[in-house]
């Protein structure tokens, strides 16, 4: 099997499992934020589901099609992320257009919220452009 079916096997396993945050017993605190961190909304949850399935379904078809997903995917998670940087909230959820920006800043708390799409963008975005370059 590729590398880059691979890959996307697995973040369809990734995004099913942060979708599934706010389900399981313990990672949610009183106020309703994961690990602390960050809260996941129902909309979260099924954009998570939507990217997962998609991951999957470019897994099941095909190099190309686990490339594409990768550099799509990541273009996008990574923007996303970056721009939590600058505003506080993301364009996947909308969070931009519904929230007044907070503002740049990189305190612990914020950078931790980003990490996740940062690191899934970023990896995503180097893999599909970088790795099995056939």
């Amino acid at each position: 099997m590729n590398i880059l079916r691979l890959i996307a096997f697995g973040y369809f396993l990734a995004l099913l499992g942060a979708a599934s945050l706010n389900y399981i017993p313990g990672l949610t605190d009183e106020a309703g934020l994961a690990f602390g961190i960050f809260a996941l909304d129902l909309f979260d949850d099924a954009l998570h589901v939507a990217s997962a399935l998609w991951a999957l379904v470019a897994g099941l078809m095909g190099r190309r099609a686990s490339r594409l997903f990768l550099v799509i995917f990541g273009a996008l998670y990574l923007g996303d992320g970056v721009f939590g940087f600058f505003t506080g909230y993301g364009y996947l959820d909308f969070g931009i257009f519904t929230n007044a920006a907070a503002g740049l800043s990189f305190t612990l708390l914020r950078v931790l919220a980003n990490l996740p799409h940062l690191a899934l963008g970023g990896f995503a975005l180097w893999a599909g452009l970088r790795l099995d370059r056939a």
